[in-house]
């Protein structure tokens, strides 16, 4: 499997060899556009603006910073490298935090780290951080942008997300959630109460996907797609009436009593 990153994680004084590799792949059917009259695929060109768009060579494509009108300086690959520090070409551990200290909206893309050498300084932190439950709040430069990472230790095993930064968070628009009656605030309790089960993530399928590959296998075949049927929404508008519907729903059945089994009564033959 190919890396996508070849480097050095940093904690202290210790330098461990590691390469990054994807840790998700999307699930998504894939679509290509095509003319809607010759059924020829469409392609996407980059043209020069002021050239009677004449198509431009990736080779011949450069970087500009705007800084004035018309005005720009260029940019090369390596002149960002000029700009890294050995600190920047690494993840560099600069502090340990609680898991659950990092709010999930934080979290962007996840990958697995792997030791590329130094295997037993590898096995030394990530058997620490298990031990201890702790996670490593790191940074470095990635495509030529500086990334705040978060590396945790799961069944030990070294995962990596990149993090966003807090000020790319926005903030949350509105205004702040109002308050609840005590008596529905209990039933609502107890509703997610009912529907708390352990986290099993293989028992979520992406269903919709699903269809859609059902559905290019049907008009592979020469069939029509059939609509899903409507599903009535629920009636009930009361937010009382609603709960404790919703409540009876997701009620755990109570378990059945054992049936009685039928006194047998034996004489005793003379």
């Amino acid at each position: 499997m190919a890396y996508s990153f070849k480097g050095a994680l940093t904690f202290g004084m210790v330098y461990v060899p590691v390469v990054l590799q994807t840790a998700v792949r999307r699930n998504d059917v894939s679509f290509r556009l095509l003319d809607k009259k010759t059924m020829s695929p469409i392609k996407y060109k980059k043209t020069c603006v002021d050239c009677g768009d004449r198509e431009v060579k990736a080779e011949d494509i450069v970087k500009g910073y705007r800084y004035g009108e018309d005005q720009y300086v260029l940019f090369e690959d390596k002149d960002f490298e000029k700009l890294k520090s050995e600190k920047d070409k690494n993840i560099t551990i600069e502090a340990f935090v609680g898991l659950d200290e990092i709010d999930p909206i934080y979290y962007d893309k996840p990958y697995f780290v792997l030791p590329d050498g130094g295997e037993k300084a590898f096995a030394l932190l990530v058997n620490a951080m298990e031990r201890e439950r702790k996670v490593g709040i790191a940074r470095a430069v990635f495509n030529n942008r500086e990334t705040l990472l978060a590396i945790r230790v799961r069944e030990g095993r070294m995962i990596l997300n990149t993090l966003f930064f807090a000020e790319e968070i926005r903030e949350v628009p509105g205004e702040r959630t109002g308050t609840s009656g005590e008596k529905e605030l209990d039933m609502a309790a107890s509703l997610i109460e009912n529907m708390t089960e352990p986290f099993e993530p293989k028992k979520y399928k992406d269903e919709y996907a699903e269809k859609v590959r059902a559905a290019v296998e049907a008009k592979i075949a020469g069939k029509q797609i059939r609509s899903v049927k409507k599903q009535a929404g629920p009636a009930v508008l009361d937010l009382m009436e609603a709960l404790r519907q919703s409540l009876a729903m997701t009620a755990a059945p109570k378990a059945k009593p054992a049936p009685k089994r039928a006194a047998r009564s034996e004489k005793k033959r003379a």
